[in-house]
C-alpha cells in the first residue's frame, strides 16, 4: 500500500498488521474465497447485532488499548455497547470548522486523496479504472462533472465515525445504492472496483460556495450501517450529516470544473499515490483565484 503523510509530508503510517492481513486475503485465491461470505451484507448484520448488544462491551478496553485512543476528545459517559462506544461523539471543541467560504473542509478525520475526473467523466483510484456514472449510476448526473475531483476520505477504525456537511447549502436528492461490504484498505481496490460495488448513499448538494456537489458515504466490511439525519432542505457547514457503525468506511466528494481546487500538497501527494492525513473541518481545497 502507498504511504500516509501529514500535512508537513512527514510520513505517519506505513504497513500495518491490518494491512499485512487483507493483503493476504486479497492477494490469493484462497483468500478471496474465504472473503465471500464477511463481504455479504448478512454477515455485516449479524456482528451489527451483536456489536449493538451490551455483551460487545468488553471489547471496548481492548480496542482503546490497541489504537492507543485518548479519550480527553470525547464525550464523557458511560457506553452501553461496542457500537455505542464506536460512534462516540467529539467532546466540545476538540475540533474547529473553517469557516472560511473559500475554503473546502474536510468531512471527517481520514486519510484523503484526489482525482481528476476525464472529460469522459473516468478517473483511476490506486490503478482501478471508474466512471462518475458506475459511481453514481445516474448518467446525466455524472456527466456534470466530467473536469472535476474526486474526493476520496478513507477512515480507518480508530478514527471518529462521524461526519459533517463540508458546506452549506440546499439538498436537493438522495439517493441508496445497495451492494456488497468488501474493506475500503486500498489493497482491496488492486482486486475489486469497490467503489461502484460496495453499499452507498449520497446526496446532491446545491452548495454555497463550491456550486452543485455530491457527497457520498460508502460502507465497507462489517460496516453495514450508514446513519445519516435527515436535517431538512437547508444545512449547514459543520452540521453533524450523520455516522457510520463499525469499521473502516469512505466519505466521497466530487466537485465539479472549475468548483474546487485541491490544496497543493493534497494534490501531489495524491499524484505519489500518498494519503493525506487530515481532521473533520479542517481545509483540504478552495476556490480556484480569479
Amino acid at each position: 500500500m502507498g504511504l500516509v503523510v501529514d500535512r508537513r509530508g512527514k510520513i505517519v503510517e506505513a504497513e500495518s498488521l491490518q494491512d499485512r492481513i487483507l493483503k493476504g486475503l486479497y492477494g490469493h485465491v484462497l483468500g478471496r474465497a474465504l472473503l465471500k461470505p464477511l463481504v455479504s451484507p448478512a454477515v455485516s448484520r449479524l456482528v451489527g447485532g451483536f456489536l449493538d448488544s451490551g455483551f460487545s462491551k468488553a471489547l471496548i478496553p481492548w480496542f482503546m488499548r490497541s489504537h492507543s485512543i485518548d479519550m480527553a476528545d470525547y464525550e464523557q459517559k458511560e457506553y452501553e455497547s461496542y457500537n455505542d462506544f464506536f460512534t462516540r461523539r467529539m467532546a466540545k471543541g476538540a475540533r474547529s470548522i473553517d469557516s472560511s467560504p473559500q475554503a473546502l473542509v474536510s468531512p471527517c478525520d481520514s486519510r484523503v486523496s484526489v482525482y481528476p475526473v476525464d472529460g469522459e467523466c473516468e478517473f483511476t483510484i490506486k490503478h482501478t479504472r471508474y466512471t462518475a456514472q458506475s459511481l453514481l449510476r445516474d448518467y446525466r448526473l455524472a456527466a456534470e462533472y466530467a473536469g472535476g475531483y474526486v474526493w476520496v476520505f478513507r477512515l480507518c477504525v480508530e478514527d471518529y465515525h462521524r461526519y459533517i456537511y463540508t458546506d452549506g447549502g440546499r439538498v436537493t436528492g438522495s439517493v441508496r445504492i445497495p451492494g456488497v461490504l468488501h474493506t475500503v484498505n486500498p489493497v482491496a481496490n488492486d482486486r475489486y472496483p469497490v467503489y461502484k460495488e460496495n453499499t452507498r448513499e449520497y446526496c446532491v448538494i446545491r452548495s454555497e460556495h463550491f456550486g452543485k456537489m455530491i457527497q457520498m458515504e460508502v460502507g465497507a466490511m462489517l460496516v453495514g450501517k450508514i446513519h445519516n439525519h435527515f436535517r431538512g432542505e437547508r444545512v449547514r457547514r459543520g452540521w453533524e450529516k450523520g455516522r457510520f457503525a463499525f469499521g473502516g468506511s469512505t466519505v466521497i466528494l466530487l466537485t465539479k470544473k472549475g468548483a474546487a481546487l485541491p490544496d497543493e500538497d493534497i494534490l501531489e501527494n495524491s499524484r505519489r499515490g500518498w494519503e493525506t492525513r487530515v481532521r473533520l473541518g479542517e481545509r483540504v481545497g478552495g476556490r480556484p483565484a480569479g
